[in-house]
């Protein structure tokens, strides 16, 4: 644990500024441990170096390469998995030219950063009058200026999926586990399973993970591999919107699946997040969620499975902050997991305002 957490910085940070635990960190670098952070920046190949445990995938550059959406959608249409229409805007005169084609039909279009996450850095353009107000505020720039963004047609009634796999050292591509994404105006906020998929579908997810893993391996990349996709009315799927070459939200979850999921229940991963006034103790929650809180297997319930986010971003002297519970509703069915998950906001929400 970091001597001091500023909410300022991130986790690598706090490990950064911190001598007790750097020193904790070097005193593991016996040849035999590995450091295996969520994702690899500079400032963990920086916490390598200061520690001397090596990083357990590849560096940052790679990792910077492999997760731009540019990247995912050059990969998909060099292999030859159904894109979804749309195309790369390296500059703003591209841009111009892929908006035009893909709202001629009063269609809706996705504008995407190449290395935005958690829905920043993406605007849905509703209308051509969307679309002409953010060509004059990029065309400031000049036509040949850099965009190094991703244009994709918006697909209507679509369900959100994620699914993970392993990409071994080896080369070798194990497939992990498919979940629905739970989204609100975009940005993630859980996941929910199992997903019921049709046997054709279900296969030609495992069959994209194979080509993806493997032309990742071919860049350099191994370790875990998050990539998200989108089932379309009549089974039509589109297998990689995106691409995470990294521990995603689902990797932490999958072992509470395995532990406190029964089979033939449902359960919704959901991220909860409260404006709040002061820090609060376990001991609150709890209180809050009443007969929700999940304390033992076999019964319909809220898991908490990340604690310490609630109270990361609280400001040393005071004052509100935005605070994040993770937790795990379980369910006898996929209606009853997010009417406990709708409950639990719902009480937590209470809890926070009255201060």
């Amino acid at each position: 644990m970091a001597d001091d957490s500023d909410p300022a910085r991130t986790v690598t940070d706090d490990a950064l500024a911190s001598p007790r635990l750097l020193a904790e960190l070097r005193s593991l670098a016996e040849g035999r441990t590995w450091l295996m952070p969520m994702g690899v920046s500079r400032a963990e190949e920086e916490l390598s170096r200061a520690t001397g445990l090596p990083l357990a995938g590849p560096g940052a550059d790679l990792a910077k390469h492999v997760n731009g959406k540019i990247f995912s959608r050059e990969l998909i249409d060099s292999v030859g998995l159904r894109p979804v229409p749309g195309g790369v805007a390296r500059t703003v005169g591209d841009l111009s030219v892929l908006l035009d084609r893909h709202m001629a039909d009063g269609g809706r279009a996705v504008v995407k950063e190449s290395l935005g996450v958690s829905g920043r850095g993406m605007v849905v353009l509703r209308d051509r009058t969307a679309a002409a107000r953010l060509l004059r505020l990029i065309e400031r720039r000049g036509a040949s200026a850099t965009a190094d963004l991703v244009v994709e047609s918006w697909v209507e009634r679509a369900q959100d999926l994620n699914y993970q796999f392993l990409v071994t050292r080896t080369g070798e591509v194990r497939f992990e586990t498919v979940k629905a994404a739970v989204l609100r105006d975009g940005v993630h906020q859980g996941h929910s399973f199992p997903v019921r998929l049709s046997d054709t579908v279900a296969g030609e997810l495992r069959d994209a993970a194979e080509v993806i893993g493997q032309a990742l391996y071919k860049e350099g990349y191994f370790g875990m591999v998050g990539v998200d996709a989108m089932l379309a009315p009549g089974d039509v799927l589109y297998p990689c919107l995106e691409i995470n070459a990294r521990f995603n939200m689902s990797t932490y979850q999958s072992r509470i699946a395995e532990r406190y999921v029964p089979d033939g229940t449902h359960a919704v991963a959901a991220t909860i997040h409260l404006r709040l006034r002061r820090q609060h103790g376990f001991e609150e929650v709890a209180h809050a969620l009443g007969d929700l809180l999940r304390m033992e297997t076999g019964r319909p319930g809220v898991l908490i499975n990340n604690f310490a986010t609630l109270n990361a971003a609280a400001p040393a002297d005071g004052g509100e902050f935005h605070g994040r519970l993770y937790a795990v509703c379980v369910g006898a069915d996929a209606e009853e997991a997010l009417r406990l998950r709708s409950v639990a906001d719902d009480r937590l929400r209470r809890m926070a305002e009255a201060g």
